[in-house]
């Protein structure tokens, strides 16, 4: 997709999804044999139900067909939120991700390599961090600055230990 589509499509839509109280995160068009597949990326504080990406579906379609945005050629709009796999790149998504474990690379600069911790809290200059401990060893903290992140990705935890007390999902009534 071109820097000038791309930015009219967000020009277009950012108003509207804003307008719900999201963040859009991404909008992507692909060639899907003779259509186009128009990928719209919302997210929020407290996440995006698939009630919520229905309407916003169906308030997007409209303002770009009232606007002829796609022009003439058949596409097909998705409207989702971000896989959990999704990079972290913006300070939104570092807070989102408090209480999560992330995996880091860290910056060069930073002596490079690879670090596995838990957010525990995020500022404007960095986060804490909760370094598990290996082998029996005690988790260590560690103050990691946003200039020493190359990349970060959230880690998908199946069966994670030692989960906050005030965490209520997934729980049965007695």
């Amino acid at each position: 997709m071109s820097t000038t589509q791309s930015e009219r499509l967000r020009d277009l839509l950012e108003p509207l999804v804003t307008s719900k109280e999201l963040d859009l995160e991404e909008i992507t068009v692909t060639p899907a044999g003779k259509r186009r597949v128009l990928r719209v990326v919302v997210d929020s504080d407290t996440g995006v139900s698939l009630d919520t990406c229905a309407e916003l579906s169906r308030e997007l379609s409209q303002k770009l067909d009232d606007a002829d945005a796609m022009g003439d050629g058949e596409y097909v709009l998705e409207v989702t939120s971000p896989g959990a796999d999704r990079p972290l790149t913006q300070h939104r998504h570092y807070v989102r991700a408090v209480d999560r474990l992330v995996k880091f690379q860290l910056a060069d600069e930073a002596g490079g390599g690879e670090l596995t911790a838990r957010i525990l809290k995020v500022d404007d200059e960095g986060l804490d961090l909760e370094v598990p401990g290996v082998k029996g060893r005690k988790a260590t903290a560690r103050r990691l600055a946003f200039a020493d992140i190359a990349k970060a990705r959230v880690e998908i935890e199946f069966n994670r230990k030692n989960k906050p007390a005030d965490n209520t999902e997934n729980t049965e009534e007695a």
